[in-house]
């Protein structure tokens, strides 16, 4: 009978958290684009304005740009129809390190409204494309969107979903790319993701994309990195999200799992949006057929391997601060398993994931619901010189079989303990979603009125959650 419940548990949350993380995509494997052709006589600079400018619109500069030129973008609110579906599209090796420059110091007065199109601006199979000072909004898949290539720069942007958003729309979006950078920017009410890094391609050779000083806040989640390896996050916020940071495994996209990821010295916070009670966005309708998606997490590893957690300050977060979990919902054989070509033995599983440093609590003034959340599955996992505050509780309660102490770098990882009961309650909270609508079991807890400029949404009447307010000051962007 246990055995049958726990069934029916891991299929229930199976249908709400698979939603929750990245849209089945298929799109091509990377290509090399080729050898771009320089210009005769180096690079030039083309300018972009509705009123002086030799280009009035954007993709009429992106068409006449070679590779290594610079489109420079007066200030102004730009519609764009690079095609039907698109906004703004650069595309193929002939437009190679183009660079995109509006208005660095104030990206909020060059705005791309690309009015119900899929995408701000999509770079696609160009290398070295940087897109710097625009903000993008009214789009209904991604503000700024970079696929299929090797290395790209996307600085001092800002990705407003609002209200035209369809499902499964991110802010900043690379996909199937390897490299690039991510920094200085802003993402806010879309609804899947704030920012995603996903299905990147294995590499012999590493090279990292680095993610730096970005703001996420009132996305349903404030990152979601599906299948990502070779990333690092540093010195960003992600807070009033559904959830907040999510590196995840599933089949749907190619190379699972997620690994040899490192998020670090993060502000992670007051993530306990309950979206479905009110948003800038339209609702959300999971394939599910609207089941909730889960809402009170800080971080949370699903599945992975190999990933670096650490110094991060964790607080606020109702449900759980820090939570590892295995990968419940991914299909362990047939076609779909076989079309992601995972990557090594049992990519559910976690795996020699190191979680050291964090500092939970704001120093008493924010509390998490719990600090840490951990079903002791998977192997070589393991937990050092956290901060816990005193009289918060953790799932399973906090010893080291549980959470078992980190060994120096390099060498092999503690054995883990799986802890079914933990794993059983970790699943009940995603169900309650199902039930009631409302966050399962997190516990509110008192906040600061701030934090570096940022307001908490406030807390609802009838729940442990809290909810949007359009009257809330915008948040202080990271520039």
């Amino acid at each position: 009978m246990k055995t049958l419940i726990r069934t029916v548990a891991l299929a229930g949350v199976a249908a709400i958290m698979l939603p929750a993380l990245a849209s089945a995509a298929d799109y091509p494997l990377p290509g090399n684009p080729g050898k771009p052709s320089p210009r005769p006589g180096g690079s030039a600079t083309l300018k972009v304005c509705k009123k002086g400018g030799k280009y009035k619109t954007i993709q009429a500069a992106v068409k006449a740009a070679r590779s290594g030129d610079t489109i420079k973008i007066c200030d102004g609110v730009y519609k764009e129809a690079a095609t039907t579906t698109q906004s703004v599209q650069i595309e193929g090796a002939a437009k190679n390190r183009i660079k995109l420059v509006g208005n660095v110091k104030d990206p909020s007065k060059v705005v791309i409204d690309a009015a119900g199109k899929l995408n701000g601006v999509i770079i696609n199979a160009a290398n070295d494309v940087t897109l710097q000072g625009m903000t993008a909004k009214n789009y209904f898949s991604n503000g700024f969107f970079a696929v299929n290539v090797n290395g790209y720069v996307m600085d001092r942007l800002r990705a407003n979903g609002g209200p035209k958003t369809g499902d499964n729309s991110y802010g900043l979006y690379a996909f199937n790319s390897i490299g690039g950078t991510m920094t200085n920017d802003e993402a806010y009410y879309n609804t899947d993701a704030g920012f995603y890094i996903g299905q990147t391609p294995v590499q012999v050779k590493k090279k990292r994309t680095i993610v730096k000083n970005i703001s996420s806040w009132g996305n349903v989640l404030g990152w979601s990195g599906t299948n990502m390896r070779y990333v690092t996050i540093t010195k960003s916020a992600f807070f009033n999200n559904g959830t907040g940071v999510v590196p995840n495994a599933l089949t749907s996209e190619l190379y699972p799992p997620e690994e040899d990821n490192v998020i670090a010295d993060n502000d992670i916070y007051w993530n306990n949006y309950n979206y479905y009670r009110g948003s800038a966005f339209p609702k959300v309708t999971p394939g599910t057929g609207g089941i909730p998606y889960p809402v009170g997490i800080g971080l949370l590893l699903f599945g992975g391997r190999n990933q670096t957690v650490s110094n991060n300050r964790v607080f606020g977060n109702w449900g759980a601060g820090i939570g590892l979990i295995e990968q419940l919902t991914m299909d362990h054989s047939g076609t779909g398993y076989d079309h992601s070509q995972p990557v090594g033995a049992e990519p559910w599983k976690l795996k020699d994931n190191r979680v050291t440093g964090n500092i939970m609590g704001n120093g008493g003034k924010d509390l998490n619901g719990r600090d840490l959340a951990y079903d002791g599955s998977g192997s070589g996992n393991c937990f050092s010189d956290n901060k816990l505050s005193a009289g918060v509780e953790n799932t399973p309660e906090f010893t080291t079989v549980a959470f078992p102490t980190c060994n120096p770098v390099g060498a092999a990882g503690p054995v883990n303990t799986f802890n079914g009961a933990a794993q059983d309650k970790a699943v009940n909270w995603a169900l309650a979603l199902a039930i009631s609508g409302a966050p399962g079991e997190t516990i509110a807890q008192p906040v600061s009125a701030s934090f570096g400029g940022r307001f908490h949404f406030p807390k609802a009447g009838d729940g442990n959650w809290t909810l949007w307010n359009s009257k809330i000051k915008t948040p202080k962007a990271p520039w």
